[in-house]
């Protein structure tokens, strides 16, 4: 028979979903207003790739470090700093006058949201333990993963009936809401004395992935053979470099490469790569093209998504109880599988545009892929490191899975052709079911059931990113 949550459980679980659900629902929120951004600022795909990649740049970046900090300085406390700062750079967002403004506020957006989905996926595996965490984890992945998926349908909304710029205040009521239940928590944050926080470990994983990503980004308008191209990716991988080499040396990595040595954990976030990278090529290209090539009002393309969402909602967290039971080996490889599947279903999409034949079916195998994939892989990927790491092991996820996001968004224009008309919207969904295909290959060779599964002192069936997430995330 399985375990109800407690009062306190019920209130950790609803405090670490509002959390994480501003910032994946952000992440995809603008996905459908960029047709209306561009209309209203310019600036076209580079600026449209720009306004996504801002946020994931700082967020994939920065999401390390945040881990590092929560596990040193408390979950709640670095969750509260993370809320607040979001709600700021929210308003910030839609009170921006220009292209530049708007995507600055965008990377100091994803700066603060660095901070909120590591500390808050961490007060679940810190607080709850057992069958109920993978209970927990499951309500959580599927909650700020439909999050992710709905994002698009809420953004259409407000782009269509009042402004893209409302699509991004939505966030100001879960933030309030958060921050009113935050003292409401019996738990209280454990502060590690003397700990350090290596700051020069951020400062070069931040700046080395924001010159790759702007190299990626402006490859199709000026070529490899510009210095404009090739100076800031040949710096931006020396410094990536450089971060790495960090984390050999320093006495407090922000990326602990011990626990890579980890089976599931490494195993885990290289499928997470492969997914998530996927996850929002797909979730990019589509917005755009039933907008710009479909012809398709911003409300119908979020629509679009529905089904989606629905069975996010519906069935993950049965699939992230069936993971705590039998092991996440199975789901996370048949999930990605199935989401090739949906993906290549896209192909149906034609120029006579019919939504119910050519969308709708990819839509929903997508869908029951995603929901078959997500919890397991948070669970697997956490469940294999000790409670006292999680805060850190889910910032490591959140960080590969957003990193894979915006690399794959980054060079969406190359990869496309540097047009998104329907033969280059056919590509990215061959492309999406390659990505998906590796990883679910990835898992079915490096996940093992055992090692989530064997009771004992760590935190059972663990977390990870929704986005992420997942995941994501998402």
């Amino acid at each position: 028979m399985t375990e109800r949550f407690t009062a306190q459980q019920r209130l950790v679980v609803a405090i670490a979903v509002l959390g994480s659900f501003v910032s994946f629902l952000d992440g995809t929120i603008v996905n459908v207003a960029l047709p209306a951004i561009d209309r209203e600022l310019g600036g076209g795909l580079a600026t449209q790739q720009w306004v996504a990649d801002a946020y994931l740049v700082t967020l994939g970046a920065l999401i390390l470090l945040a881990g590092s900090v929560s596990d040193a300085f408390g979950r709640i406390l670095v969750l509260r700093w993370g809320l607040v700062g979001f709600g700021v750079a929210s308003i910030a967002v839609a009170l921006a006058p220009s292209a530049v403004f708007l995507i600055v506020a965008r990377a100091v957006q994803g700066a603060a949201a660095a901070f909120l989905v590591p500390s808050s996926l961490a007060l679940i595996t810190s607080t709850i333990r057992g069958s109920r965490q993978a209970r927990a984890i499951g309500v959580w992945t599927a909650l700020t993963t439909s999050a992710m998926v709905a994002g698009p349908l809420i953004g259409g909304l407000f782009v269509d009936h009042l402004s893209w710029r409302f699509a991004f205040l939505v966030n100001v009521l879960p933030i309030a809401v958060t921050l009113w239940l935050l003292p409401r928590v019996d738990a209280r944050d454990r502060r590690v004395p003397g700990a350090k926080i290596d700051w020069w470990s951020g400062s070069l994983c931040t700046v080395g992935l924001g010159l790759a990503v702007f190299a990626l980004i402006e490859e199709p308008n000026a070529g490899w053979g510009s210095p404009l191209v090739w100076a800031p990716f040949a710096a931006g991988l020396l410094l990536l470099g450089g971060f790495v080499w960090r984390q050999r040396v320093a006495a407090s990595p922000l990326l602990p490469l011990g626990l890579f040595r980890i089976r599931n954990f490494s195993a885990g976030n290289i499928a997470t790569w492969f997914v998530y990278a996927a996850l929002s090529l797909n979730g990019f290209v589509i917005a755009i093209y039933l907008q710009q090539g479909a012809g398709l009002s911003a409300t119908l393309a979020g629509l679009a998504s529905l089904p989606t969402t629905i069975l996010m909602v519906a069935l993950s967290s049965r699939f992230g109880a069936l993971s705590g039971r039998i092991g996440p080996r199975l789901f996370m490889t048949a999930g990605p599988l199935v989401m090739a599947a949906g993906s290549l279903l896209f192909l149906r999409i034609e120029p006579d545009f019919d939504y119910w034949w050519q969308v709708l079916p990819g839509m929903l195998v997508f869908g029951l892929g995603l929901s078959i994939t997500v919890a397991p892989l948070t669970a697997a990927i956490l469940g294999s490191v000790d409670a006292s790491r999680s805060g850190i092991a889910s910032a490591v996820n959140n960080a590969v899975s957003r990193i894979a996001g915006l690399v794959a968004i980054a060079a969406v224009a190359a990869a496309i052709g540097g047009s998104l008309d329907l033969d280059g919207f056919h590509r990215s969904a061959v492309i999406t079911a390659v990505l998906l295909a590796a990883g679910g290959v990835a898992a079915l060779i490096g996940i093992r059931n055992a090692p989530a599964l064997t009771p004992g002192p760590g935190p059972g069936p663990g977390s990870g990113s929704g986005s992420g997430s997942g995941s994501g995330r998402s």
